[in-house]
Formats: C-alpha cells, sequence, structure tokens
C-alpha cells in the first residue's frame, strides 16, 4: 500500500493531497465564481477608506484622562482620540 503524500488538512477537514490540490488549481484558473467566496471577518472600516497608524506621544496626565474618557464611555482610547480630532477640525 503506497501512503500518499498529503499537506496537512483544509478548515473543513479536507485532507490535502497533491490531487485535491491539482484539482483546487483548476478551479481557480478556470476561474473562481466569487460570489460563492465567504466574506472573512475583519476590521470594520472607519470612515471612508483604509485607515492609516498615526504614532503620537502623550504625556502622562492627557493618556490618564484619555483613558479615563474611555471608561467612562466604554469605548477605546483609539476612538476617543478620533472622535476628539473630528470635533477639533470640524470633520465629520
Amino acid at each position: 500500500m503506497t501512503k500518499k503524500k498529503t499537506y496537512g488538512r483544509s478548515k473543513t477537514g479536507v485532507e490535502l493531497t497533491d490531487e485535491v490540490l491539482q484539482e483546487m488549481a483548476r478551479e481557480a484558473e478556470a476561474g473562481l465564481d466569487v460570489t460563492k467566496l465567504r466574506r472573512r471577518p475583519g476590521r470594520p472600516t472607519i470612515g471612508s477608506g483604509p485607515a492609516e497608524m498615526v504614532p503620537v506621544r502623550l504625556d502622562p496626565d492627557l493618556r490618564r484622562a484619555v483613558d479615563q474618557r474611555a471608561v467612562a464611555d466604554k469605548t477605546t482610547t483609539s476612538e476617543v482620540i478620533r472622535q476628539a480630532l473630528r470635533q477639533y477640525l470640524k470633520v465629520s
């Protein structure tokens, strides 16, 4: 009995053999039906496009105030900072 070479299993438990991988490649090359693809969960978008991270330094008193506001508002420190910037810059 010859043992087939495998490359692990898919998330659904399918054993990934050379034959399975070749079939998957054929399907992909023929064109995938994107309507059958599941949307992967991820971070929700913020605003009108992809968000960009901007590092900023805060003195200890300001950081403490931001953290306290986040706890009081039951939100994140980042959201408090975004809201403050939107209000200050008058951007919705």
